[in-house]
C-alpha cells in the first residue's frame, strides 16, 4: 500500500511538471521538431492529460496557460504548425503581451481600490 502511494505521488509530480512544461512554446517546438506529435501514443497521452483541467487538479498549476496549450494540442493542425519556429515565437510573444496587459490592468485596479479606500476613510472622519 505504501509503495502504491509513493508511485501515485511520483506519477502526480511527473505529470504536473510535464503539463506545466506545455506552457513553454519553445518546448512545444522542440517536441514537434522531434516528431513527438506524430506519435499516436503521445497524442493519446496528451488527451489523457486533459484531466488537469478539473479544478481538483488545476489548483496545483503555477502556469495556467499550460491548460490552453494542452487544449490546443488536441488539434492536429496546431500540432503540425508547431514545427515552425516562427509559430512558437509568435505564441511566446502573445503570452508576453497578455502578461503585460494583465499586469498593467491589475495595477490600475489595485490603485483604484486604494484610492476608493482612502476616499472612504476620509469621508468617514
Amino acid at each position: 500500500l505504501e509503495s502504491d502511494d509513493t508511485g501515485n505521488r511520483l506519477r502526480f509530480q511527473l505529470e504536473l511538471e510535464f503539463v506545466q512544461c506545455l506552457a513553454n512554446p519553445n518546448y512545444l517546438n522542440f517536441l514537434a521538431q522531434r516528431g513527438y506529435f506524430k506519435d499516436k501514443a503521445f497524442v493519446n497521452y496528451l488527451k489523457y492529460l486533459l484531466y488537469w483541467k478539473e479544478p481538483d487538479y488545476a489548483k496545483y498549476l503555477k502556469y495556467p496557460q499550460c491548460l490552453h496549450m494542452l487544449e490546443l494540442l488536441q488539434y492536429e493542425h496546431f500540432r503540425k504548425e508547431l514545427v515552425n519556429a516562427q509559430c512558437a515565437k509568435f505564441i511566446d510573444e502573445q503570452q508576453i503581451l497578455h502578461w503585460q496587459h494583465y499586469s498593467r490592468k491589475r495595477m490600475r485596479l489595485q490603485q483604484a481600490l486604494a484610492e476608493q479606500q482612502q476616499q472612504n476613510n476620509t469621508s468617514v472622519k
